[in-house]
């Protein structure tokens, strides 16, 4: 478990390393070749940080209540609200709030940018269908989100991925409008046939790199959730039954899918590159070679 919690957190950072250095090119690019100096990139990640920092302050509620969740207490739902205080004390972190979510879907997410502003939300389909142990995996799994601070780690990819979207958005209109101030001698020929594959190139590697961060974020509280418990096989079993269940959640949508413990749509996509989440048979085998 020590190891897979290293190896996903090591991977992690060289994505992070990867997503700065393509930033990086984009804006040695855009000043050597184009003329436009490092300005672009600068505002570029700029306007990104204030749009992610409103999500990141607000992005808790919008998620909790897109989702249809309804906070709980210890009198209307002793049994979950116990499972989570008690995996809290295991955990050593502060007691987040507990939603639930009315759909007999086979589903949960935590949001929160850190344990002290946290929430957690299963939907009344997971709760009945799972036994003691295998719902405490999906509640240790979606603690250790919390725990690992991987809303945050998302929120500083977000901002990556809106930066290399708004320096090439700026970029195409710039060159449809006008071009620069060097475009007769630099950015003809060769040149501009780089810029317009880094266009269209950008966003697309941007986003890749971010399902990838997403997928290792999963693979990690997948190990720290079984350190919590130190019962893999309950999640292996939680999550063999979730990928068995064909009921959708209702509620979900593409901006809070990558939060689910698992694919809400129940849509196979039709690459697992493309993908949110890791394929639900690799989890169940890594969880079982523990």
């Amino acid at each position: 478990m020590y190891s897979q919690i290293d190896s996903n957190k090591h991977k992690t950072n060289i994505l992070i390393i990867i997503f700065i250095m393509l930033i990086v090119a984009i804006g040695w690019f855009l000043n050597v070749y184009m003329g436009f100096g490092y300005g672009a990139v600068v505002g570029a990640m700029v306007l990104s940080v204030v749009m992610t920092l409103i999500s990141y302050y607000k992005g808790d509620s919008i998620a909790l209540n897109s989702a249809g969740a309804k906070e709980t207490n210890s009198q209307d739902n002793p049994y979950v609200y116990r499972m989570v205080e008690n995996m809290c004390i295991t955990a050593g972190m502060p007691m987040p709030k507990v939603y639930i979510i009315d759909s007999p879907a086979l589903n949960a997410f935590a949001t929160g940018r850190d344990p002290e502003h946290s929430s957690i939300a299963l939907t009344t389909g997971i709760i009945k269908a799972l036994e003691n142990e295998e719902l405490e995996g999906v509640i240790a799994h979606e603690l250790s989100h919390i725990k690992n601070y991987d809303i945050r780690i998302m929120t500083i990819v977000v901002v990556l991925v809106g930066t290399i979207a708004l320096i090439s958005d700026w970029f195409f209109r710039i060159r449809l409008f006008g071009g620069s101030r060097d475009s007769d001698n630099k950015s003809s020929g060769v040149i501009a046939i780089v810029g317009l594959v880094l266009l269209i190139l950008s966003p697309i590697i941007a986003n890749l790199i971010k399902l990838a961060v997403s997928r290792k974020r999963e693979y990690l509280a997948d190990a720290s959730g079984s350190l919590m418990t130190r019962y893999p096989e309950g999640l292996a079993r939680a999550l063999e039954k979730i990928s068995a269940s064909s009921a959708p959640l209702e509620t979900a949508n593409a901006a809070t899918a990558h939060l689910f413990i698992a694919n809400p749509f129940k849509k196979k996509a039709f690459s697992s590159l493309f993908s949110t989440h890791p394929p639900i048979e690799d989890r169940i085998s890594k969880l079982r070679g523990m």
